[in-house]
């Protein structure tokens, strides 16, 4: 199959675009408005974007509550979600009317951040407290912008000390899950793990501080 995107000539019944460039980290973020409202929700058109320094993004189809209530008021926090909080994330995807608690709908509790206002998911084995840096249009080769990218800085990361062993994070432990194409969702576990050295000089995580 070899297919022009523009002509949707795939022949398929749905867009396959999603499963291919899968599986997605999802970045469960939460922002606060003007007027101490939550928003809650997930977005797997996300990930880290530079470690110096720390930044994550996401991408907002149009002016969603999180994206809104961030350039209000220029914080929010991603919270990680895993196998255990699979029902309650995607409650959280729920199109819920404005200020209405996506946390509270989802049975979850929120738990203070240490350097910015938004809370972060309690539950969650992890969660990154960032301050906003910038909004880009992503704009299409006919011109066309319906996607936002929105970035952030992160000032603070809380993880969850049942998931640090021997000076490490045991990512595979905390059983992540990741966005797939239409209703599909990867789990992750120690058994899916592999580890594998890069060449010398190549980028290895011990090959440099910090």
């Amino acid at each position: 199959m070899h297919y022009s995107v523009a002509a949707a000539d795939h022949g398929l019944p749905h867009d396959p675009f999603k499963s291919l460039v899968a599986p997605r980290p999802i970045g469960w973020i939460t922002a606060l408005d003007r007027e101490g409202r939550v928003n809650c929700s997930p977005y797997s058109f996300f990930n880290a974007i530079s470690d110096r320094p720390h930044m994550v993004a996401f991408s907002s189809d149009g002016l969603k509550d999180a994206r809104a209530f961030i350039e209000e008021t220029g914080e929010f926090t991603c919270s990680f979600s895993n196998w255990d909080l699979r029902d309650a994330m995607n409650a959280t995807s729920a199109p819920l009317p404005r200020g209405e608690s996506e946390l509270a709908f989802a049975g979850l509790e929120p738990a203070p951040s240490r350097f910015v206002k938004p809370p972060r998911v309690k539950a969650a084995p992890a969660a990154l407290e960032c301050k906003w840096l910038q909004t880009v249009p992503l704009t299409s080769l006919e011109g066309k912008t319906r996607y936002f990218l929105v970035i952030g800085e992160v000032v603070g990361v809380y993880i969850d000390d049942t998931f640090v062993k021997d000076g490490f994070v045991d990512t595979a432990a905390m059983r992540p899950i990741m966005r797939g194409g239409y209703d599909q969702y990867f789990a992750v576990g120690p058994e899916q793990m592999f580890r594998m050295t890069r060449p010398a000089g190549g980028g290895n995580f011990n090959e440099r501080k910090g």
